[in-house]
């Protein structure tokens, strides 16, 4: 599930959410951001690494919604276990695109090079158009949809924002060394 934009201001929390996997958490969630008027540009959902958990990711404007209020409100949900901030200059975040674009004979190779020059997937092509996926930062992802709108975006589909931290050099050392010795 996606609310994700293309024109995002810069400034955003990303909040990585752990809850347990139940039935209606992921509504609870999703009300109590509408109860208190919190606008959700992009959320995510899936099941994290522990058994019987899911981990939720969702990135809110920092003008409009003061952080604070947004965990307390959060952890007053019985299912929530752990609420991390991602720090967007230290977290690694990805989201993926599906795109159909509109193309004719004489513009299909310009709608090919840019896709291969985005190392962009071609999912379909069709007689007056063409269906593409790319992965990856949501600035990248909106620099494809900008350039791609000058065609004729048929029909748009982003997933919305997944992230986790950044490992620091000693933690890179220590997984390595960890898969290796």
């Amino acid at each position: 599930m996606s609310v994700s934009t293309a024109q995002q201001p810069a400034q955003h929390h990303i909040l990585s959410v752990l809850v347990q996997n139940r039935p209606g958490v992921l509504a609870r969630v999703a009300s109590l951001f509408a109860r208190r008027g919190f606008n959700i540009f992009s959320l995510a959902v899936a099941p994290a690494e522990d058994e019987g958990m899911s981990r939720i990711t969702i990135v809110v404007d920092v003008e409009s919604t003061p952080l604070e209020q947004i965990t307390k409100q959060l952890f007053k949900l019985i299912e929530v276990v752990k609420i991390s901030e991602l720090d967007p200059r230290h977290s690694v975040e990805r989201e993926l695109l599906l795109v159909t674009v509109r193309v004719s004979a004489e513009v299909r190779g310009q709608v090919l090079e840019i896709a291969n020059i985005f190392e962009a997937k071609v999912l379909a092509v069709g007689a007056d158009a063409i269906t593409v996926s790319l992965d990856g930062r949501p600035d990248k992802l909106d620099d494809f949809e900008d350039l791609l709108g000058a065609y004729g975006i048929v029909e748009l589909q982003r997933t919305g924002r997944v992230a986790l931290p950044k490992l620091d050099r000693q933690a890179r050392l220590r997984a390595v060394k960890g898969k290796t010795g």
